[in-house]
């Protein structure tokens, strides 16, 4: 997990803050499978909670190997300079055609002002 302030689609004085994440994904199991959707929390330091939910990441609903990983990036926007995200994946087992609720550890969003 990788988190990127990106100060050029900011506006500070608006209160605009927009974040980049890089994930990768992983798959450990000895089957292939398919991520199909998403569901994030999203809070600022202001105490803004929102949940965002939807089919696979980027627009892809990729399939990943035994042994393999995916990485993507995206990003989020928040109305202050610090924040967090957290939540969940829902892949499928391809091969016993489970579904499995995979948690995504919390990380943090802060801009570089913040940890001076």
């Amino acid at each position: 997990m990788e988190t990127f302030y990106q100060a050029a689609h900011s506006n500070p004085l608006n209160s605009e803050y927009l974040f980049a994440y890089r994930i990768t994904i992983e798959n450990h199991s000895a089957h292939p499978v398919k991520l199909l959707s998403r569901h994030w929390h999203i809070i600022d330091s202001n105490g803004t909670h929102r949940e965002v939910e939807g089919d696979g990441v980027v627009g892809q609903q990729p399939v990943i190997s035994p042994g393999d990983s995916y990485q993507y990036t995206s990003a989020a926007n928040l109305n202050s300079d610090m924040g967090k995200m957290y939540g969940s994946y829902i892949v499928e087992n391809l091969f016993h055609k489970r579904k499995i609720k995979v948690a995504i550890p919390e990380f943090q969003l802060i801009a570089p002002a913040k940890m001076n």
